[in-house]
């Protein structure tokens, strides 16, 4: 199995990293460069209106384009799952992870990522921001789905080779999901929601659900889930599977009290 995520647009490069985490090195630094290439043609202003962001957050990351470099060090870059730290890395709270936990994470954990393609946890980082949504125009087309087209499922199909029964588990945004593409992905995928009692009615909340998805990628990280049927027992932070509300490929989970 294989748990697909979000990055998180929140970067940590300050809090010193835990002692003794090895890395690896991105898997598809040719595209990488390709397109920060692209990125470096780019004003403070054209980022600010490409990305609907800030002017200081534009400039901040037309510097950080133009720091990028293709050799990663321990100096410019850290390991991509201690890097990141919006609500999803929240929940999955690398940094308490064994040094075991995270070696299992490395094999079965996916990022997607609009500038790295896929990302395994240990893989170093340079900081960034390109969301993979973002319809930056490159010589493959009008968007980061076309630049990527095949690549990402082509790259996950490697992954799951050695399975018989492959699977992914998606706990990735809509948004960073439709990189892969379902025709070229040889995978069963299996979907995982979250919904919090609201209003009388149970309702996918955004924090609460992308916080989850974190904590399912912990529970499975800890407890090495290798099938579907596993992630039934997933129970943080008050959630529980519920039966009646899912189908073998949409796996939903509930709680009454955040």
């Amino acid at each position: 199995m294989l748990f697909l995520l979000s990055p998180a647009k929140s970067l940590d490069y300050d809090t010193p990293l835990p002692e003794g985490v090895g890395h690896t090195l991105p898997q598809f630094v040719p595209q990488s460069t390709r397109l920060i290439e692209v990125l470096r043609q780019k004003s403070p202003q054209d980022v600010a209106a490409l990305m609907g962001i800030s002017d200081p957050l534009a400039t901040l990351n037309v510097a950080r384009y133009a720091a990028w470099r293709p050799k990663f060090t321990a100096a410019n870059a850290r390991q991509a799952v201690l890097a990141f730290n919006g609500d999803v890395y929240e929940g999955l709270q690398a940094r308490s992870l064994t040094l075991a936990e995270l070696d299992w994470a490395q094999r079965h954990v996916a990022i997607l990522s609009g500038l790295y393609g896929v990302l395994r946890p240990l893989d170093r980082m340079q900081p960034y921001r390109l969301e993979m949504g973002t319809r930056l125009a490159t010589d493959a087309g009008a968007n980061l789905y076309q630049f990527w087209g095949a690549s990402i499922a082509e790259h996950l199909n490697r992954q799951l080779a050695a399975d018989a029964t492959p699977v992914v588990v998606n706990l990735a945004s809509q948004e960073y999901f439709k990189s892969v593409d379902r025709k070229v992905l040889k995978a069963r995928v299996i979907e995982c929601v979250f919904e919090d009692w609201k209003g009388g009615a149970y309702k996918i909340i955004s924090f609460h659900a992308k916080r989850a998805r974190g904590l399912m990628a912990r529970h499975a990280i800890q407890h090495q889930v290798a099938t579907p049927r596993q992630l039934e027992g997933f129970d943080l932070e008050g959630y529980a599977f519920a039966s009646a509300a899912s189908t073998p490929e949409r796996l939903v989970f509930r709680r009454k009290a955040a």
